[in-house]
């Protein structure tokens, strides 16, 4: 006798367990995870964890790596979670002009704090990075949010989604920079850098551009708009979960596949955020979608994902933390003297000792039901 399947599930659910944990996946490897790797593949002399290791840098200039992967991930998962609280709202008569100024309110803070994390409060303003991480999050956000907003659906997030990647690859390849001409995509003659240096306000984080900056911020809304996609379909109740998770995977792998076609002659880069950049962010970030949604929403198997979930659920507060908060002498405090027994293995212990404090910090928020909304 056949096994029965999991039953599917005939709602769509207030809130994805699976989005939250994927969240704390992410940023798992911001937070330590990303360094403890490297740490072990600097001690070992096996082969898959040297692998994995090199997997936890960034490539210099073209290609793709899991830790390029970490940011648009990020943005991805924000893009989905915007179309559940847009039209959750919706659907619960909010109006849009309250909710045109709640995006424009995320908005500012996601880059008041973007500025903040730069160093801000040392008013220091003539050396001041305006571009951040937070600062691209959010106005790539209130763009995909807006479009979200004004939109009856799915086609038309789609058809900016679209707009956006094919015109951005169009001035990336075809608009000349002086001095430089058209289609160099180098940090000094890309028109990014160029746009960078003759707008961007403050310091930029690479001299000649900044990853963060002007130009970057429009490319990434297309991965935040790849996200509000996933967001419709998830939330549709015309297709099942199984359903939902083929569709979700094998658009990540045609999109994956477009971006390895394209790649020879337009190279994926991160740090000028290259519409190949995009295609291959965002079909991985379909498919590890489609592979949690499955596992924890579908098959109901959570118990693994709770140590995510904690994570998720606080990830801003837990970005800003450890810029703040001293986690690294908090570990060598207590853990100096196990980390001394285990010899060569003893910075691994301490980064192992990090991770924990952070994960007990976030989970005592958790308890307390403390959770950082911007």
């Amino acid at each position: 006798m056949d096994k029965k399947l999991p039953k599917e599930p005939n709602k769509t659910e207030a809130r994805l367990m699976s989005l939250d944990a994927l969240r704390g996946f992410d940023m798992l490897w911001i937070i330590g995870g990303g360094q403890l790797i490297q740490t072990l593949a600097g001690l070992s002399s096996w082969s898959w964890i040297n692998a994995l290791g090199k997997q936890m840098h960034h490539v210099n200039w073209e290609g793709f790596r899991f830790y390029d992967l970490i940011f648009p991930l990020f943005m991805f998962i924000a893009g989905v979670s915007t179309t559940y609280a847009i039209l959750g709202k919706r659907e619960k008569g909010v109006s849009k002009k309250r909710l045109a100024w709640g995006i424009l309110r995320r908005v500012a803070t996601l880059v008041v704090l973007g500025m903040v994390y730069n160093g801000l409060l040392n008013f220091d303003f003539a050396n001041l990075r305006v571009a951040s991480v937070l600062g691209q999050i959010g106005i790539a956000y209130g763009i995909a949010a807006t479009v979200v907003l004004f939109s009856r659906t799915p086609r038309t997030p789609l058809l900016w989604c679209i707009g956006i990647m094919i015109i951005y690859a169009v001035i990336q390849l075809w608009v000349p920079v002086p001095e430089h001409g058209a289609g160099v995509l180098t940090a000094e003659g890309s028109i990014n850098g160029y746009i960078d240096r003759l707008l961007l306000p403050g310091r930029m984080h690479q001299r000649t551009f900044d990853p963060e900056g002007l130009l970057c911020i429009v490319s990434a809304s297309a991965i935040v708009l790849l996200g509000t996609l996933s967001g419709f379909l998830l939330r549709s109740k015309r297709y099942g979960g199984y359903r939902k998770v083929a569709v979700l995977a094998g658009t990540g792998v045609c999109l994956i596949l477009l971006g390895l076609v394209i790649s020879p002659f337009y190279p994926p880069i991160k740090k000028v955020w290259t519409t190949t950049f995009n295609l291959l962010a965002g079909g991985t970030s379909m498919l590890l979608l489609s592979a949690f949604y499955l596992v924890i929403d579908l098959w109901k198997l959570r118990r693994w994902s709770f140590f995510f979930r904690v994570i998720g659920l606080n990830s801003i507060t837990i970005y800003l933390a450890v810029k703040m908060i001293h986690f690294n002498y908090t570990s060598r405090f207590l853990f100096s003297g196990i980390s001394g027994w285990c010899g060569s293995c003893g910075p691994a212990v301490l980064i192992a000792g990090t991770l924990a404090l952070e994960w007990v910090f976030l989970w005592a928020l958790y308890k307390k039901k403390i959770f950082l909304k911007v």
